[in-house]
């Protein structure tokens, strides 16, 4: 990634987003362009206007932590937006290299044994992925939720980005808030983007999703970013229906880089039924573990009606 030209993008989106009013300053007179002015900014954060202009510029190497701060604070930025103000400007002066995960070999990961094992312990869905968004590794119940994914990579390794504008039909169908989960999908890369800049594979997913989708691009350029640890996703899946999880991301420490995400369903609620049902089912196919188990079972209960 140009680091310069996401440190500009990222800053004058945000600047964009603020009213004056929501700064608390006067609205003076018409605006060409929504959001503050430079000046406004400058002010906001204590510093000279031309300092801002030349940070906005994607000037920001050896900015120190107290003016990223005064930033933040200006331009209101969230937990996720303040993270990734930092990460740029650690990118940009070098101190990133010795922050990221370190590098994997090229060929696909796989979980150890053990962690496998830790993973069929839950009995509700439980999956692995990495900040490019691939599945890598999933219980059963993960894995038969996630059905979808699988059946649109039979061979390799699934990647909810890829799925979700690549795969329109079958994500439209797993995801009843469509827009929703794209936008939390592309602000998750976005983020990881500006933890890890270096990342050729981000670049070249990034890459080949904005050439061949609008939808995706016009997202990209919007510059979101957010955390994602825990809240409530709405699924459908083709043989259960309609699915409303809680759910929880953590960071895996012995495998940096990677967050493990659990969902849960409300006791005793359709959805809670409708996993039981999943499990059950799931329980019954000796291939439960493996892509396509889900839509084994479903060809198999339709030969017995």
């Amino acid at each position: 990634m140009d680091n310069r030209a996401e440190v500009r993008d990222f800053l004058v989106s945000r600047r964009a987003n603020i009213t004056p009013q929501r700064a608390g300053l006067p609205d003076a007179g018409n605006r060409r362009v929504p959001g503050l002015r430079r000046s406004e900014v400058a002010t906001l954060a204590g510093v000279s206007i031309e300092y801002y202009a030349k940070l906005e510029r994607g000037a920001i190497a050896g900015v120190s932590a107290s003016v990223l701060d005064a930033l933040a604070r200006a331009l209101q930025l969230d937990d996720a937006e303040r993270a990734h103000l930092f990460h740029l400007a650690h990118a940009a002066d070098g101190t990133s290299a010795g922050m990221r995960p370190r590098r994997r070999p090229t060929k696909r990961w796989t979980p150890r044994p053990s962690l496998q094992w830790v993973l069929d312990r839950f009995t509700a869905p439980a999956i692995i992925r990495n900040g490019r968004m691939d599945l890598l590794a999933a219980n059963h119940l993960g894995r038969a939720m996630h059905a979808a994914l699988y059946d649109t990579t039979p061979e390799g390794c699934p990647n909810f980005a890829r799925f979700t504008f690549l795969h329109l039909d079958a994500a439209h169908d797993f995801y009843p808030d469509w827009d929703t989960a794209a936008d939390t999908c592309v602000a998750i890369l976005h983020t990881e983007a500006g933890r890890d800049p270096h990342d050729k594979d981000l670049h070249d997913l990034v890459g080949e999703l904005s050439t061949r989708s609008d939808a995706f691009r016009r997202r990209w350029s919007a510059h979101n970013v957010r955390a994602h640890g825990a809240g409530t996703k709405r699924f459908h899946h083709h043989d259960v229906g309609d699915l409303e999880l809680a759910y929880e991301s953590v960071d895996l420490v012995s495998e940096p880089g990677l967050s493990l995400t659990l969902y849960a369903a409300e006791p005793a609620s359709p959805t809670a039924h409708a996993l039981d049902l999943l499990a059950s089912w799931t329980a019954t196919q000796p291939d439960a573990g493996q892509p396509g188990a889900t839509t084994t079972a479903a060809t198999s209960r339709q030969d017995r009606l």
